[in-house]
């Protein structure tokens, strides 16, 4: 029997949004009962079938890294950036400042010299879509504690009326959930498909990618085309 593949997707986001009962509810198909607070990083791992029901379907691990949001340990949690070939951004829909944190979120997993570029108060000239483009690593954005939320409130996030989210910018999909309901991510719901399809789109990245053909400068007889992968 051949190894597993694996890969390895970031959950990032404001401290105290939910990160940690989120990836266990993914990784487990149940709610976690008593969260704690995220010191460093903490590792999930969740079984998924690549491309289920078709003739391309396998079996795939998915890390995903559930890493700290305090500030304390902007400076040192680098580290666990690389490799990044998936994206988890989550907020808490109670908290606005949560949402609008997430491009910040990006701009320090994307700095590839690992160095704190945005320092407190600074304003982010970064146009999300552009800034993502050149690296496409598939990005998710997960909205937290929808149970929380007023009837009114509650309507116009399931009907999309949050213009100008990060996820919009970015053309990412969005799950809106309450991490306490193991119903919240069922199989063959609406959002268990947004996150069944960026798995997807994390795998195929990295093991599935097809890379251009570059072609070859150097000298061979007329008429022959050489070509590089």
């Amino acid at each position: 029997m051949s190894a597993i593949g694996k890969v390895r997707v970031l959950v990032v986001g404001d401290s105290g949004v939910g990160k940690t009962s989120l990836t266990h509810l993914i990784a487990n198909n149940e709610p976690l009962t008593s969260p704690g607070w995220t010191v460093g990083c903490a590792v999930e791992v969740k079984l998924h079938e690549y491309k289920e029901g078709t003739p391309s379907q396998n079996t795939y691990f998915i890390e995903l890294w559930d890493v700290g949001g305090s500030i304390s340990h902007k400076n040192t949690r680098g580290v666990f950036y690389h490799p990044t070939q998936g994206i988890i951004l989550v907020h808490d829909l109670t908290n606005k400042k949560s949402q609008e944190n997430l491009q910040r979120w990006l701009v320090e997993i994307l700095n590839k010299d690992g160095k704190d570029v945005l320092k407190g108060g600074e304003a982010i000239d970064i146009d999300p879509e552009q800034f993502l483009g050149s690296t496409q690593i598939p990005i998710l954005v997960i909205g937290t504690k929808l149970d929380m939320l007023d009837d009114n409130h509650k309507s116009k996030i399931l009907n999309k009326t949050n213009a100008g989210s990060i996820a919009q910018q970015c053309g990412a999909d969005e799950i809106c959930l309450n991490c306490h309901e193991s119903r919240s991510l069922a199989a063959g719901t609406t959002d268990a498909v947004k996150l069944a399809r960026f798995f997807d789109k994390v795998i195929e990245r990295k093991h599935h990618r097809v890379e251009p053909a570059r072609k070859f400068t150097g000298t061979f007889p007329t008429g022959f085309n050489v070509y590089q992968t």
